[in-house]
């Protein structure tokens, strides 16, 4: 069978763009060999976060996670294809089905495999039980006690989801702080926010050896210290997804995307397949927009990179550094605030002071992915910060830290 386009993946952005194309009435091939939409990850941890701040029971808890882990609903003009596609020539794509293999043609192909766990090196890993986060999120149960490999957004979500449901959580990670690639601040207030939950936090430190006993899963940790736990979970970063798809048939040793998400000529990739974590979205804005004729390019300055824990953590564009200047204000700043005591919360802009514009920022507090969004906004469309620092927010609203911090910018 063939199609005008066949996308290798129905996770978030293979499935965004195989509807989006079958809209504008092209016909589409989506290779999918488990549920089309992908593990869900953002939206599954969101429901079991919202769920654990409302003090919802477990069992609601579930429900409402599995409800929006549901697949999307695929147009028509969409073909699913259930199996494992690879490529076996220019324009040709083999599915192997659970029964069969079908060559199939395409004029453009579409790369959107997504990213798989990255496994820890420590003796003994593959002889305990252990979980992605993917299989974390699945789970019909809470267990006891469980350790945390590594901090990524996932991994400190899913502390702090199973520390509120009563298990006894370690995060275990080797950088010296949490988010060690965003501002300093970010990292120090979320590791207060986990330990507030309950969680404790080890950072600087590595594990040496995993075995399994009668106690449960025995994780030794470099500076000496003994965890014992009933699993462990994997989250300790990604890598894309491309083993095996056969991309060498069409003289590709490495899935590197141009600013159009152009592989080669027919070829394209989105997601996290391409290395970029947070451009899902865009990525697959990008390649449908090429893919119906249209030149659009990709623009990374200002895609937000969220920790959806309670408060959450926010943060777009580049990071603070000695060429940029910096203004702050903590949320206990705010009216807000002083109506909801106990907030933990900050916000920093980091302007270019010769072009008199933002080139980053970060927040963390209660809902800063909403109120934030005017930052993302400004930094992608390069307004003055002046002109931003002539804008009146609602009081009393955790916006208001926004502004002290323009003015100061501005001056």
């Amino acid at each position: 069978m063939d199609f005008d386009v066949i996308v290798l993946g129905g996770g978030t952005s293979g499935s965004r763009i195989a509807a989006g194309l079958a809209e504008a009435g092209r016909a589409v091939g989506l290779v999918e060999c488990r549920a089309v939409g992908g593990d869900r990850i953002r939206e599954r941890g969101a429901a079991l976060q919202q769920a654990a701040e409302r003090g919802d029971p477990w069992s609601r808890a579930v429900a409402l996670r599995d409800l929006a882990g549901h697949p999307p609903r695929m147009p028509a003009g969409v073909t699913v294809l259930d199996g494992i596609g690879q490529v076996a020539g220019p324009g040709v794509v083999r599915v192997f089905g659970p029964e069969d293999a079908a060559a199939h043609g395409c004029r453009d192909l579409v790369v959107a495999t997504g990213s798989e766990p990255l496994l820890p090196v420590v003796p003994g890993l593959l002889d305990v039980p252990t979980w992605t986060t993917g299989e974390a999120l699945a789970q019909a149960g809470v267990p006891r006690r469980l350790v945390v490999l590594g901090d990524d957004p996932e991994g400190c979500e899913l502390a702090q989801i199973y520390a509120t449901y009563g298990s006894h959580v370690t995060l275990v990670t080797d950088e010296p702080r949490l988010l060690p690639r965003e501002a300093p601040f970010t990292g120090e207030l979320l590791a207060e926010i986990l330990r507030r939950t309950g969680v404790r936090v080890l950072t600087d430190v590595r594990p040496a050896q995993a075995d399994l006993t009668d106690l449960g899963v025995r994780l030794l940790l470099s500076d000496g210290t003994d965890l014992i736990a009933d699993r462990l979970l994997l989250a300790a970063g990604r890598r894309p997804r491309t083993s095996g798809l056969g991309l060498e048939h069409l003289g590709v040793t490495t899935l590197e995307a141009d600013v159009r998400c152009r592989v080669l000529d027919g070829v394209w990739a989105a997601g996290s397949v391409t290395g970029h974590r947070h451009a899902s979205l865009e990525q697959s804005r990008v390649v449908l927009d090429n893919l119906l004729g249209l030149d659009r390019t990709a623009d990374y300055r200002a895609l937000p990179r969220t920790v959806q824990t309670s408060p959450p953590v926010w943060a777009a564009g580049a990071a603070p550094s000695e060429a940029l200047t910096t203004a702050g204000r903590d949320l206990s700043a705010t009216v807000r605030a002083a109506l909801s005591p106990g907030v933990v919360g900050r916000v920093e802009l980091y302007a270019d002071a010769r072009r008199g514009v933002l080139a980053g920022a970060a927040a963390v507090g209660p809902g800063a992915p909403d109120w934030m969004a005017e930052i993302a906004l400004a930094i992608r469309a390069e307004l003055p910060v002046a002109a931003l620092a002539d804008v009146v927010r609602a009081v009393p609203t955790y916006g208001e830290a926004i502004e002290p911090s323009l003015r100061e910018l501005a001056r």
